[in-house]
């Protein structure tokens, strides 16, 4: 049966069905299906090495499942209820990084991509939200989600405001399309300058700086805050040392190097520098590309502020593990204040039901102790493993 799948012989695979469904022994080949996908769905998901491939995989998965299911089962709901059981299962085998790797899947989607219609990007869409149906960690997925919306916005990479509206009425992941509709609100129609109002708390937080703008200047270009203060500096200078422009520009070191490199690297390379490397060297010296041209009258240059840094990627999920401590210490914190007095491992137990993300049982003892340390609770005198409310 093994080899069937594998070589997506459908034909074969329905002659087999229709042989057992003479016997009454359908279940055998339920066995059998549910234990083909378990395995090779954990093989798409467990391998590293993958990542950049993973979610083309599962979906191509799906696609050669859903077909067998409706041709060669004749969608059967019992089957159909392994297929569900089974996705469930493996693509949660893999802590969090399926739900990233979901999330920047759409983002990619969702952006301006050439020749792609908005019906087929609908196509793409529903697939991968069959995906992310299965994935018990939604708040790892929300918050990339949450920083790549935030990007395409105000970066203007969305391909479609309809889309994205689209997207969001799909999710429908309890305040998830609500708040993240503000987005949309926030960012004003496309003019040749603009600004955009955010509201407090819906939207990722930035590091702030307060930077220096030079006097005045004028450009034909597509660019960030950080970009705008860099270039409007060689308006009166030929040429400036990375040491020169931080000092003018009061810009932190990483982030004008990032900018920095998104201004002489590309196509769009409006500044030049002495040395060659791609990095950029407290000793470099940068100027002017007078030689810069470019047919286009609007010019962006914002690749690299598209990208996402490790730093990024690190803050992400340091943010879902921190979020994820005040909902496991709001739980607990409610089951206590109902139930009163409870043993540890009723609670710990009555968490997992509630909890709608993946937690280990340690996990949930240790908020246990900040929660008897900051005197929420207390320790039965008589019971060490018995836990009390404290009103």
């Amino acid at each position: 049966f093994t080899y069937l799948m594998k070589e997506n012989a459908i034909q074969d695979i329905t002659r087999l069905y229709r042989l057992f469904s003479n016997v009454d022994r359908t279940n055998e080949i339920r066995i059998a299906f549910t234990e083909f996908m378990k395995q090779h769905g954990k093989s798409l998901v467990q391998d590293p090495s993958r990542d950049s491939f993973m979610v083309d995989d599962l979906l191509h998965f799906k696609s050669q499942i859903d077909q067998i299911l409706k041709e060669s089962f004749l969608s059967n709901d019992q089957f159909a209820h392994s297929v569900k059981e089974s996705f469930e299962y493996f693509i949660n085998t893999r802590v969090n990084m399926p739900a990233e790797l979901i999330a920047k899947h759409i983002d990619t989607k969702l952006k301006t991509v050439k020749g792609v219609s908005e019906a087929e990007v609908e196509i793409v869409l529903d697939k991968c939200l069959a995906l992310f149906r299965f994935i018990q960690g939604k708040d790892v997925f929300e918050a990339f989600y949450k920083k790549d919306l935030a990007k395409r916005l105000l970066l203007n990479k969305s391909a479609s405001i309809d889309s994205e509206k689209s997207m969001l009425n799909k999710l429908q992941i309890g305040q998830f399309t609500s708040k993240f509709s503000k987005f949309i609100g926030n960012v004003t129609p496309k003019i040749d300058l603009y600004v955009n109002v955010l509201t407090a708390g819906q939207w990722p937080s930035y590091p702030t700086s307060t930077v220096i703008l030079p006097s005045n200047g004028l450009k034909e270009l597509s660019v960030s805050l950080a970009q705008t203060v860099v270039l409007l500096l060689f308006n009166n200078n030929q040429s400036l040392s990375f040491k020169e422009i931080r000092e003018r520009t009061n810009l932190d070191a990483k982030e004008l190097t990032r900018t920095l490199q998104s201004l002489f690297n590309g196509k769009a390379r409006v500044l030049i520098k002495d040395s060659k490397s791609k990095e950029v060297l407290a000793t470099d010296m940068l100027q002017y590309n007078n030689d810069f041209e470019n047919p286009s009258v609007k010019i962006k240059i914002n690749s690299i502020q598209v990208k996402e840094t490790p730093e990024e990627r690190k803050s992400t999920n340091d943010g879902v593990f921190l979020e994820r401590q005040f909902v496991i210490d709001a739980a607990v914190v409610r089951i206590m204040k109902m139930r009163k007095t409870m043993n540890l491992t009723d609670l710990v137990s009555e968490l997992f039901t509630q909890l709608k993300f993946p937690v280990k049982a340690l996990d949930l003892k240790e908020r246990v102790e900040t929660l008897l340390d900051r005197e929420y609770l207390e320790r039965d005198p008589n019971n060490l493993e018995t836990f009390r409310y404290l009103a």
